[in-house]
């Protein structure tokens, strides 16, 4: 029986046209070699799985082959090419940085640098995971890496860019491998498949890629073990078995249901999900870029950002085609929002089933099929003829209130603590008042008065009339609805406005400085400046710290007779009670002094440096020698050595 190998092993790249999705490296590094501009030093850093190590190796059998093709790649016929194929080539060195990261093994490393390579032109050490090494690993490969034997060629693998100390960063060429895309990974899987024959389909294949998250390596691994699973026949539904993927079928029914508003519906689905042991976080994230593919596939130059199979983009599409737009976009805040909550939710099962009922609320409003009972609308007030001489007016009928929009008809105004609208009483031709049947008692009766028409009516101005005035509506005017001018001559109780106080504190402001600008200036003296001075420190009741400030110094009027010093400790002091308060002490000081040309100045106040405090005995001898002559006379008659 033949032993099997793993894929990612047996169909390993080994050459620069098998690496899958670095074209453009594996472009730049063929010139370099072409160009014989060969650097001492490389660095490949990327995700996993992505070729780095394999790019590496490629480079090193391709920079050694003795017989390179034209568009150089390794013949794979020369001792080199096989020697490396067979693993026992002594020009190309392979080291684990993970196992190997002590200064010890660069030490050993370093030593065999020295040796020429037996074949080919160059020494190449590839050093895979190399962000493994210690910090006194890295120190100790500095020198080395810097300036290497003319035949020794470095190459640095690493998926944690992030840790290389920027000294290890600076001596080498840096190549950025990017993920593989779902297109390439599938068209290499559908290459491999043919060649072990296996029948499978793109949706299978695309399931695969998109699982692999952009590493071939992985991409692979899951490929043989889904052939594990399902045999040399690998259908779609096997597929997503054997990896766990929630079936895309599941997302585009929970989208019909949210289109529909069959929320009953939604949830029954996502219990299914949990019965098979999906992770409810899991479903929400699969849901959000659901919804992201189909907002994708609103507009034709978005839809390159899809990777999937045909068949599943036109799927897409259809449904796509049916979801509003505003639909999606509540629909994407929705799940995001639920996926934000969801870790911090106490009742996360809840959560996902709040967030699917919103959704069946988005397009179709609650209760689908069923009628909101909406309020009766009222059938508009019947026509009423003018009363004319000789005929009596009968009671109004008694209006119902219309519900908003249904008319542009605003209802007459109800009399304060009225619970209804009041039968309007009825008037005679001469102006009379004639007795109502039903009407209230006569001293709740609104008092009547004559109109143009003979109707009166009287209007309660919300309780903010200060006087009731009458005013007169026409039966006409009753029918359209106009509402009733305010008479005039009509006096608004009082109120507050913004105008009113901001007129007001002018007021206030504008006799403030009429009566400090009547102060006669009186002449300043020092006993009188440090009374209002010890005043000043006193009424700083908001500051106290200022108040003890000014007690503490003392004022010092200048030559000119009006400018008041103030002296601080130091410049914040000084910057704080010129931006906070200099305005208000220097009014209290004009108030007191009763000089209105007084003006205040802060100023740090100059401290000359204090002596030299002594500390060493060394520094208090040489202090008693130098200023008192009996200890040197002591000195040298004792003898004495002072220290």
């Amino acid at each position: 029986m033949e032993k099997f190998i793993v894929s990612a092993r047996k169909y390993r790249p080994d050459n620069f046209l098998s690496l899958v999705g670095q074209e453009s490296i594996a472009v730049t590094l063929k010139n370099s070699i072409r160009r014989n501009q060969l650097a001492h030093a490389y660095l490949f850093c990327g995700p996993r799985g992505v070729g780095k190590t394999s790019t590496a190796r490629i480079f090193a059998k391709t920079i050694n082959c003795m017989n390179p093709s034209a568009d150089l790649e390794p013949c794979g016929e020369c001792e080199s090419c096989k020697s490396f194929a067979k693993g026992l080539s002594y020009s190309i060195h392979e080291l684990d940085a993970a196992s190997n990261n002590s200064v010890e093994d660069i030490r050993l490393l370093t030593e065999k640098v020295r040796i020429p390579p037996q074949t080919g032109k160059y020494s190449v050490y590839i050093i895979d995971e190399v962000h493994m090494l210690s910090s006194a690993a890295f120190n100790a490969f500095l020198k080395t890496l810097e300036e290497p034997p003319a035949h020794a060629i470095f190459i640095l693998a690493t998926t944690e860019k992030h840790k290389i100390l920027p000294t290890i960063l600076s001596r080498c060429q840096t190549y950025d491998f990017n993920r593989i895309s779902v297109e390439d990974i599938v068209g290499n899987l559908k290459d491999i498949a043919s060649k072990e024959g296996i029948t499978i389909d793109s949706d299978s294949l695309h399931v695969i890629a998109q699982k692999a998250d952009g590493a071939m390596r992985d991409a692979l691994t899951l490929f043989d073990q889904t052939v594990a699973f399902c045999g040399t026949n690998v259908e779609y539904s096997s597929v997503i078995k054997n990896l766990n993927v929630l079936d895309h079928d599941y997302y585009f029914n929970l989208v019909e249901c949210a289109l529909s508003g069959n929320f009953a519906k939604a949830m029954l689905l996502f219990d299914e999900i949990l019965s098979k042991g999906f992770n409810a976080l899991y479903f929400i994230g699969g849901l959000s870029s659901h919804l992201r593919n189909l907002l994708v596939c609103k507009e034709s130059s978005t839809l390159k950002l899809l990777e999937m199979s045909p068949a599943l983009m036109e799927k897409y599409k259809s449904q796509s085609s049916r979801c509003p737009f505003k639909f999606l976009y509540d629909a994407l805040a929705a799940t995001t929002k639920c996926e934000y909550d969801y870790r911090s939710s106490n009742n996360q099962r809840l959560l996902v089933e709040f967030m699917l009922i919103k959704l069946s609320q988005l397009v179709k409003p609650y209760g689908e099929g069923e009628v909101a009972a909406a309020p009766a609308q009222q059938a508009p007030a019947q026509q009423t003829p003018a009363p004319t001489a000789g005929m009596s007016v009968g009671p109004a009928p008694q209006q119902q209130p219309l519900q908003p929009g249904a008319a542009d008809v605003k209802p007459e105004p109800l009399q304060p603590g009225a619970s209804g609208v009041k039968p309007e009483p009825v008037l005679s031709a001469d102006g009379k008042q004639n007795p109502v049947q039903g009407s209230q008692p006569e001293s709740d009766r609104q008092p009547a008065g004559t109109g143009a028409a003979g109707v009166k009516s009287e209007t309660a101005w919300s309780g903010v009339m200060e006087t009731k005035q009458e005013t007169v509506q026409t039966a006409a005017d009753v029918q359209t609805g106009e509402p009733l001018q305010k008479p005039s001559g009509v006096k608004a109780a009082a109120g507050l406005s913004i105008k009113g106080i901001l007129k007001k504190t002018q007021a206030n402001s504008t006799a403030n400085v009429e009566s400090v600008a009547v102060v006669e200036d009186q002449p300043i003296t020092e006993e009188g400046l440090n009374v209002a001075w010890m005043k000043m420190g006193e009424s700083q009741t908001a500051y106290p710290r200022l108040g003890s400030a000014i007690k503490q110094s003392k004022p010092e009027l200048t030559e000119d007779g009006h400018t008041v010093i103030f002296y601080v400790s130091n410049s914040a002091q000084q910057v704080w009670i010129e931006k906070n308060s200099l305005l208000s002490l220097t009014g209290f000081l004009q108030k007191e002094l009763k000089n209105k040309s007084v003006k205040l100045v802060v100023k740090v106040k100059e401290v000359a440096p204090e002596e030299k405090k002594l500390y060493m005995p060394q520094e208090k001898a040489e202090f008693l020698m130098k200023n008192y002559p009996q200890i040197r006379e002591l000195q040298k008659d004792l003898d004495l050595d002072i220290k």
